[in-house]
């Protein structure tokens, strides 16, 4: 029903910065809320950011004032600007959204911050 997919990540220096893309192949405006998430290696998925369609965003204390979730109407895109890495920023990032009650997510896309 939705296909999303990301791009953008990469391997970074502790300071640098990163922006994560999020494709979808429906219309941006039909899926009520669109997110970020992520995992590193033995740990639970955690939330990052999320935006609803009314403009509301949430953000995890941890990435607060250095990560910036966004929606691209016109491309269909759900952006995630992400300053200030910290080694701890390093996991699989995955976009995630909500349509017609169901979760969908994409394949996720590899950060790696180096120290």
């Amino acid at each position: 029903q939705v296909q999303l997919v990301e791009s953008g990540g990469g391997l970074v220096q502790a300071g640098e910065s990163l922006r994560l893309s999020c494709t979808t192949s429906r219309s941006i405006f039909s899926i009520a809320t669109m997110g970020w998430y992520r995992q590193a290696p033995g740990k639970q998925r955690e939330l990052v950011a999320t935006a609803t369609i009314g403009g509301a965003t949430n953000y995890a204390d941890s990435v607060k004032g250095r990560f910036t979730i966004s929606r691209d109407g016109a491309n269909n895109t759900l952006w995630l600007q992400m300053n200030s890495l910290k080694p701890e920023d390093t996991a699989v990032y995955y976009c995630r959204a909500t349509y017609t009650g169901r979760l969908f997510w994409g394949q996720g896309t590899q950060v790696t911050v180096s120290s």
